[in-house]
Order: structure tokens, then C-alpha cells, then sequence
């Protein structure tokens, strides 16, 4: 096998292992399962596919963060949830982010996050299809949620969670892949907790570049004051 033969086989086994990922229903065990298998191999999968996701998640958080926060970049608290191996953490550190928690489903790819060394905290076994219990209201800044939202994975509803622990006036900062956001229903969340004055939100970018020949949806979701039924 020629190397133009062995990085086209390789091409197509990184293809067919993030398509795998998108048929696994939201289950928390088969998740962790998969991405424990997926985890040493999962960064040069995604690089090979050219995702960019992580990087225009980063720099729509700076620029929520430069155009309304205000405050020093520094001191701004971030969350990222479903952090992975840690590939947006490294794009917000880069944009002098400081405060970067994250949490995951997988163990294993929440390990390979806090070797990056840009998080303060990363907690692993964090399931966003429940309640985040361990997390309190309004805790953060800005939420970042990058190719979480998608077939397989974490289910619409985890959007309200992600609005609970973001302090009012903060952002909520989150991809939806194109050929499942309408399968997911994400935009009828979004407008759901738009009509209960949860979140409104400030800019979405259709279709924008997200992996390989995926397109992603990005939302950038400024919280509101909470209603009492999302106070701890």
C-alpha cells in the first residue's frame, strides 16, 4: 500500500468512527464506552477532517466577551462543556481566557484535557442529558458547548441546563451540526426558552465550517434574569 493509499485508508477509518459516535442514542455507558476506545486517537481523527469548531467557538466567546462583558479576559469564569480532550480550552487560552473549567462524559478524554494544562478544574462522569447537581446557578460567564449538541449525543434539552449555571447577561456559546439541528429540534429549544425569558439570542452563523464536510450552526445565546423555576 502506497502512502496516498494508507492516508486515504486512514481517512476513511477516522470517517467511519466519528460516524459511529453519532449512532449511539444519548446512552451515558455506551458514550463512555466509545469514547474511552476513541480517546488516543480521537485528536488526529478530527485534525485529518479539519475541524475548526473549537477555534470559532473560542473566538465568538472573545467576542461576546470584548462586546459585552467587558470585564478583564482574564478574570472572565468559562465553562466548557463537554470539553473532550480539551481542544476549545486551548483555543480560549490562547485568547487569554484564564478561568476555564471543564467537565465530560468520558474519563478518559477528560484526562487528556487536564494534561493540556489550560483548565482550572475538569471533572469527568458529568452526563449533560441530566441535571448538572454538582454545578451551581449562574457560576459562569460564559458556557461554551462545542459539537456537543449532535446525533447521538446530548439531546436539546441540555440547553437549559447550560442557561442555569450562566450568570444573567453572560453567554451560552454553542454549535449545532447542520444535517442534525433540525432532527434534534435545537432552533425550537432555543425559541421555547426564548418565550419563557430564559436566554434570547444575540447572533447565529448558518452553516459555517465545522468538520470535514459537515457544516455547523453556531449560537451565540445571552442569558436573562432567571426565572424562579431556574434557581437552585
Amino acid at each position: 500500500m502506497d502512502t496516498v493509499d494508507q492516508q486515504n485508508a486512514l481517512r476513511q477509518a477516522a470517517q467511519k468512527r466519528i460516524k459511529a459516535s453519532h449512532a449511539l442514542d444519548g446512552d451515558a455507558d455506551r458514550l463512555a464506552q466509545y469514547y474511552r476506545e476513541w480517546a488516543d486517537s480521537y485528536e488526529l481523527d478530527v485534525a485529518g477532517e479539519r475541524y475548526c469548531g473549537p477555534s470559532i467557538v473560542a473566538e465568538l466567546a472573545g467576542v461576546a466577551q470584548a462586546a459585552y462583558i467587558g470585564s478583564d479576559r482574564a478574570a472572565t469564569a468559562i465553562l466548557d462543556a463537554g470539553c473532550g480532550t480539551g481542544l476549545v480550552g486551548i483555543q480560549l487560552e490562547h485568547l487569554g481566557f484564564r478561568l476555564i473549567d471543564g467537565f465530560d462524559l468520558s474519563g478518559a478524554m477528560a484526562e487528556m484535557a487536564r494534561q493540556t494544562g489550560v483548565y482550572r478544574n475538569v471533572e469527568d462522569g458529568i452526563d449533560l442529558n441530566r441535571p448538572l447537581s454538582d454545578y451551581s446557578s449562574a457560576s459562569y460567564d460564559v458556557t461554551v458547548c462545542c459539537g456537543v449538541f449532535t446525533l447521538g449525543h446530548v439531546h436539546p434539552d441540555g440547553l437549559r441546563e447550560l442557561a442555569r449555571v450562566t450568570r444573567p447577561n453572560g453567554f451560552v456559546i454553542a454549535s449545532t451540526c447542520k444535517s442534525s439541528a433540525g432532527a434534534m429540534s435545537f432552533e425550537v429549544q432555543v425559541l421555547s426558552l426564548q418565550e419563557a425569558g430564559v436566554l434570547t439570542p444575540a447572533q447565529c452563523l448558518n452553516g459555517g465550517r465545522f468538520l470535514g464536510e459537515e457544516d455547523a450552526h453556531y449560537w451565540v445565546l445571552r442569558v436573562l434574569d432567571k426565572p424562579a423555576e431556574l434557581r437552585l
